[in-house]
């Protein structure tokens, strides 16, 4: 074989083997244009719109391979659809080709609640819309800073800023409507719990200002008034007058107030 190949003149060789190179890329051409279809197109559908597994089943059965690129939600499609596609309907592409789709999320996501409370209602509003959040049922308090946030609630409870919460979900405010012109008799807190000067402090629509620990309290609900800011009399043992929504000051401690310490009453 040897002395076959070397008997023949060098220009015969080299012409084998160009002939047989070429072949081979030949063939190799041939079979990579079976293997990638080469030469066939195809053009893609319109699924915009459609449900994401009818989408998919259309795309796979005309010959492309399909990927959920991203998954968003709006409120204002219809779930689980299609919401984009790439290539564009209509587009021209090889075999085999992907398609990327973006799709409206069957499930609304969580998002942050913001920080409200202290804000203006406009500026709260705004903050509601860009969280995707919305307003509630709206409350007016007496206070004294009029038109801000004194409350965000959720479900009728206070919410905390950060706490995660539904897509869409319903956020109700209590919002400071300034102080009344009415003047109301200073109530006489001291000897009652925590929990019954609260409740009579709303009842009067006046707010509780800063709370003051005496000792270390577990309980806070239980713990004894002994001291209120302002008092029920002044120093001239005249009543003293509030505004609805003006803030009192309470003092508590573990122990209940001896008689001499309450405030005099008649």
């Amino acid at each position: 074989m040897f002395k076959f190949i070397t008997d023949r003149p060098f220009w015969v060789n080299l012409l084998v083997a160009a002939v047989l190179a070429l072949s081979l890329i030949f063939l190799t051409l041939e079979m990579l244009g079976w293997i990638t279809k080469h030469g066939e197109y195809l053009t893609v559908p319109a699924i915009k719109g459609k449900p994401t597994e009818e989408a998919i089943k259309l795309l796979e059965s005309k010959g492309f391979d399909v990927t959920i690129q991203d998954s968003v939600f709006t409120d204002t499609l219809q779930r689980g659809i299609v919401i984009k596609q790439l290539p564009d309907a209509g587009a021209t592409v090889k075999v085999n080709r992907t398609v990327f789709l973006t799709v409206n999320r069957y499930m609304p996501p969580m998002v942050a609640m913001p920080a409200l409370e202290g804000k203006s209602l406009g500026f709260a509003l705004d903050l509601l819309q860009r969280s995707h959040l919305q307003l509630g049922d709206t409350t007016f308090k007496p206070d004294f800073m009029k038109g801000s946030i004194l409350e965000q609630q959720y479900n009728g409870r206070r919410i905390e800023t950060g706490t995660n919460v539904i897509w869409g979900s319903k956020i109700s405010l209590v919002i400071a409507g300034g102080l009344q012109d009415e003047q109301i008799l200073v109530p006489d807190l001291v000897g009652k719990t925590f929990a019954e000067g609260k409740v009579t402090l709303e009842a009067m629509g006046v707010n509780i200002g800063a709370v003051i620990a005496k000792d270390a309290i577990k309980d806070t609900a239980g713990a004894f008034i002994y001291r209120q800011n302002p008092d029920r009399y002044n120093y001239e043992k005249k009543s003293m007058y509030i505004h609805p929504g003006q803030l009192m000051d309470i003092y508590i401690s573990r122990q209940m107030p001896l008689p001499d310490s309450v405030s005099l009453k008649q």
